[in-house]
């Protein structure tokens, strides 16, 4: 069987890519990391997981917000893109912010520059701390959302024109190991900050199945929004009203449950003998459940790079596989 080598990391990736599809990380899907305020929001978010502890910090100009967000959404596009093209990669990108802003949907008049400044700010001063335990030893880790971001030429209107961006180890780790999902092109037609952050659940928790029912009181938990329980299910019920989500349509149930069913196609990744295996994003809870306190992302990353060493054998339950290796590492 033929093997495929790893990814080329490189010094500097240029964004290059046009139409690239949108991505967003497992990671960020998963916690609520972002805030759904349109003011500064310098609240310290802490939660656990099987013993591992996450806590985000902003800084004293408010957490990145899911706004915010689409930077990073762009920069992990472009990065797939060429991943799955076979191009160098690197974890410093070199951009152009009319590029930017026009792949999210944004406007590019003066004001949209000076915001996408603030964004940058916000997304390297918001600050994630975990620990993280391997053999037998606990490591805090802390880390930010970007790890640098610089101006590299302005017009005289004061205009960015080029950015550098430095990801973090951990969001570029998730590329590396094809931890993202593609999100419909109409995200970033969204503007109420709490549809954004249902329609991204929506699309992690539904995965490939047809429908995903999940209580309001846990979709109130995991969409992090910080209004009374009263009150955030009024919104849901709004956005059920509206039906302006992409690729999802929303109905409530007895019970004070939501049920999210998928409509349409969703656009995937390449064929799976051409891209490592795609895991079912609920199986990295049962990761947790077998390796208490370790970083399930950084252990698929690992599997992923084992099964690209071991000559990329073709599995028909890529997560029974998964979760059969991280038993057996951890037994060994």
């Amino acid at each position: 069987m033929a093997t495929s080598a790893p990814p080329v990391i490189g010094d500097l990736f240029i964004c290059d890519v046009l139409e690239a599809s949108p991505k967003d990380d497992l990671g960020t899907m998963e916690h609520p990391i972002f805030s759904l305020s349109t003011k500064p929001d310098r609240r310290i978010l802490r939660y656990e997981h099987n013993g591992a502890t996450v806590e985000v910090v902003p800084s004293v100009k408010g957490r990145a917000t899911i706004h915010d967000k689409d930077i990073l959404i762009y920069c992990i596009s472009q990065l797939m893109a060429a991943l799955n093209a076979g191009r160098e990669v690197s974890r410093t990108l070199q951009l152009k912010a009319h590029d930017l802003l026009q792949a999210t949907r944004r406007d590019t008049g003066g004001d949209s520059y000076l915001r996408l400044r603030e964004a940058f700010e916000r997304l390297a001063g918001t600050r994630i701390t975990t620990n993280i335990t391997t053999g037998g030893l606990e490591a805090t880790s802390g880390f930010g959302l970007i790890e640098s971001w610089e101006i590299l030429r302005k017009t005289r209107g004061g205009r960015m024109i080029s950015v550098m961006v430095t990801l973090s180890e951990w969001l570029f780790r998730s590329v590396l190991a094809r931890s993202v999902l593609t999100l419909s092109r109409d995200y970033f037609t969204l503007r109420k900050p709490l549809e954004r952050r249902v329609y991204e659940l929506a699309r992690k928790h539904c995965g490939r199945q047809p429908e995903w029912r999940v209580s309001v009181s846990v979709l109130h938990k995991k969409a992090g929004s910080s209004a009374p329980v009263r009150v955030f299910r009024a919104a849901i019920r709004k956005m059920i009203e509206e039906a302006q989500l992409p690729d999802y349509l929303m109905t409530e149930e007895p019970g004070d449950v939501i049920r999210f069913a998928r409509i349409g196609m969703i656009e995937e990744e390449p064929a799976a003998d051409l891209a490592p295996p795609r895991l079912d994003p609920d199986v990295l809870d049962a990761a947790r459940a077998l390796a208490p306190g370790a970083d399930v992302y950084a252990l698929e990353a690992e599997w992923r790079s084992w099964w690209l060493q071991t000559g990329r054998p073709r599995l028909s339950a890529p997560d029974r596989a998964f979760l059969g290796w991280v038993k057996a590492r951890r037994q060994g």
